[in-house]
């Protein structure tokens, strides 16, 4: 369904001849995050990306875990699973690999994907399958009322953390570098249309994709209303040198906001073998 990192367009192009708009993809049920929270954008940013590229709801699948970024499967008309806390990539490298048709998105927090789903988020890059991973990265555990979370900087001074953690910011663009991601990019919530296009060319993009949105959390950490005047676009251009990129990515200001690694590294390929059994052979199994 992707198209090689050297035959990309500087825009995406729909996959289907059918016209589709937002609304399409957006379920009958109503989010319920707080007022101004950053995810509403993104999930309009995500149902623009997906009628931009012509993929028609029952060709995409969302999955998260837990959070509040974690509800927007529900949120969409595609298919969904909302899995169990830091396994939505487990669950969607599975689902990917055997049915590699669907366009797969993950959709999860800074919390559910740093924390408890590091590890998984360490093996998804370095599998490389052909999927999308979206983190609303707030810095901020939202959903259980405001405890640092492995993005929260460490003198961030609270009622839970009284003087701050003391404890290094997790760097997930340099993670996700270095353990294998063929596509990382950061996008801003504030910016609905330049979100869109950076969730589009990261679907298009082979292999495992990683994009970093800056999603503020104003309930708990109002201040981030401030990050619409500091973020700003990309200085340097993508690009395809790992070790450039991690120069940058080392030196980043944290508010860089574009592609900013795009790899040419193939995406993996599950060996395609034929069913041993029926599926009435399997169901005999579970008769009790």
């Amino acid at each position: 369904m992707n198209q090689p990192a050297n035959e990309q367009s500087s825009s995406p192009q729909p996959l289907t001849g059918k016209v589709l708009v937002a609304a399409d993809f957006k379920s009958s049920y109503k989010p319920i995050w707080c007022p101004g929270c950053g995810d509403f954008t993104v999930l309009s940013s995500i149902t623009k990306a997906l009628a931009v590229m012509g993929i028609a709801p029952k060709d995409c699948a969302v999955v998260s875990g837990i959070g509040c970024s974690s509800r927007i499967p529900a949120y969409t008309t595609c298919f969904g699973f909302h899995g169990v806390h830091g396994r939505s990539l487990a669950v969607a490298t599975g689902l990917k690999v055997a049915r590699p048709d669907l366009q797969v998105l993950v959709a999860g927090g800074d919390g559910d994907g740093y924390s408890i789903g590091g590890n998984h988020f360490l093996h998804a890059c370095r599998r490389n399958v052909d999927m999308t991973y979206l983190v609303m990265d707030n810095h901020v555990y939202g959903m259980t009322k405001g405890q640092p979370s492995p993005t929260t900087e460490p003198d961030w001074d609270s009622k839970l953390s009284p003087g701050g953690t003391g404890v290094r910011v997790f760097n997930p663009l340099v993670v996700a570098l270095a353990s294998g991601a063929n596509f990382v990019a950061r996008a801003f919530a504030g910016d609905l249309h330049g979100t869109a296009d950076i969730i589009a060319k990261a679907m298009q993009h082979p292999g495992f994709s990683f994009v970093e949105i800056l999603s503020p959390c104003v309930t708990f950490r109002p201040e981030q209303r401030e990050w619409r005047k500091v973020v700003h676009a990309a200085e340097v251009q993508v690009t395809d040198d790992a070790a450039r990129a991690a120069r940058r990515l080392m030196t980043d200001d944290g508010f860089n906001i574009g592609p900013l690694y795009a790899g040419n590294r193939p995406a993996y390929q599950a060996p395609v073998r034929s069913a041993c059994r029926t599926v009435v052979e399997l169901e005999r199994e579970f008769v009790l």
